[in-house]
């Protein structure tokens, strides 16, 4: 009997021939990141981590710090990462979100296991490496550079048919949740596949492995192609190791995505499976106060370059505010260089420096009581971006792009 990607992964990283679901199973891991002090490790008597190249540390949820209470954190983060003599410490201004920063600076190789802070670090599954977010057993890895973790059972989504030219991954992954709904892959382990994934840029697989948590995967993962070496090409510093599923390897359940003649797709508050294509969302007259472009989900130049077609030479709804977040510093150079950001600028949208404040409702752009935000990022759950009385609905670039441009949800189609 075969094994999935996910049972290859731990195989090798705890020194075993195979594994299979429900196994139980001790594992080095590759790199584990930190986006909070580890005062803990002070308490602890701790002196040193398991290995200075391989725990990460960056300063982005609240950055720039929004409180003095925030600033003293990061203070607090600075100070344990030169105690710690951590090389890998990135605060605002020179850095990103952590998801996006880690496989700019080679963080991510095929084949790895990563285990790290944060809820969405599934998306490391883009790089066919194993992403699995961990909380209170931070310590014990930042110390030990080991885990303990049950084998999960294994899900595979097939992604088939005619990829329509204005498709993105937000759109696919918003059909899979609206179409087998978001607790469909609980602590199971995603694989997607077929023959439209040789189509997907980087950008579109990420999206789509940043929220295998929103299904509530324990990683989602594609296979290691060329499209993923030439990402990472000057990146790595290490070999890769990638893992691929085994012809006889065996599935909980294997689904099939026909994207043939799919609408774009729109996530409705407050669940991001209550999912509708975009023409149906925009027939129901939704006005919008507040579009969000950004977030580790869709931050990247990609992504910027689709809103700049719809919005170039046009000025948002005057009611619309458009906030503007990439996911790093080095993504908003290059659209500074290229040009994307003076078209956004003209057409009315507010950029910001890299921070996951307003997706993840802590700063810079919360939302009032009965407001309405249509956003590119990963989640809308009641509350999530400001008061428990506003609505957020998810949507690929283009779609919120051509929502601040009308002033109500919006199908993109007739504006690219």
């Amino acid at each position: 009997m075969g094994m999935t990607i996910a049972e290859k992964i731990l195989a090798r990283h705890s020194g075993r021939d195979r594994v299979k679901p429900g196994d139980y199973v001790w594992c080095d891991v590759d790199g584990t990141g930190l986006i909070g002090p580890p005062s803990g490790l002070e308490a602890l008597g701790v002196e040193k981590v398991y290995d200075t190249e391989k725990v990460w540390m960056v300063d982005d949820h609240f950055a720039p710090a929004p409180t003095p209470a925030r600033a003293q954190t990061t203070r607090e983060m600075r100070r344990l990462a030169e105690k710690y003599e951590l090389n890998h410490w990135f605060e605002y201004g020179r850095h990103g979100i952590l998801h996006q920063l880690f496989p700019e600076n080679g963080y991510c190789v095929p084949g790895d296991l990563i285990v790290s802070i944060d809820s969405h670090s599934t998306s490391y599954g883009c790089f066919n490496a194993m992403g699995v977010p961990i909380m209170e057993e931070l310590t014990y890895v930042v110390v030990t550079g080991r885990l303990w973790m049950r084998v999960p059972e294994s899900i595979r989504f097939n992604i088939v048919g005619k990829l329509p030219d204005w498709c993105v991954g937000k759109d696919i992954i918003l059909k899979i949740a609206g179409d087998f709904g978001t607790d469909c892959a609980i602590y199971k382990s995603i694989e997607f596949g077929g023959p439209v994934v040789s189509q997907l840029s980087v950008g579109s697989r990420f999206s789509m492995s940043n929220m295998g948590v929103e299904l509530g995967a324990k990683c989602a993962m594609f296979e290691c192609d060329d499209t993923t070496l030439e990402w990472l090409k000057g990146r790595i510093w290490r070999e890769p190791n990638p893992a691929s599923p085994d012809r006889d390897a065996v599935y909980e359940a294997v689904y099939e995505v026909d994207v043939t003649g799919m609408a774009p797709q729109v996530a409705c508050p407050h669940d991001p499976g209550n999912v509708k294509p975009a023409d149906v969302v925009e027939a129901m007259k939704v006005r919008v106060d507040q579009a969000f472009l950004g977030s580790c989900t869709n931050g990247r130049t990609e992504d910027y370059a689709m809103a700049a077609k719809v919005l170039k030479g046009k000025k948002l709804a005057p009611w619309v505010r458009c906030i503007v977040t990439p996911a790093s510093q080095a993504i908003w150079l290059e659209c500074a260089r290229n040009g994307i950001w003076e078209t956004l600028a003209e057409a009315g949208c507010m950029i910001t420096a890299s921070t996951c404040g307003p997706c993840a409702g802590a700063h810079q752009g919360l939302l009032g009581d009965g407001e309405v935000c249509i956003g590119t990022n990963n989640r809308n759950f009641q509350g999530r971006m400001g008061s428990p009385e506003s609505e957020v609905y998810l949507a690929s670039p283009a779609t919120v792009a051509a929502s601040a441009l009308t002033g109500y949800v919006t199908d993109p189609r007739p504006y690219l």
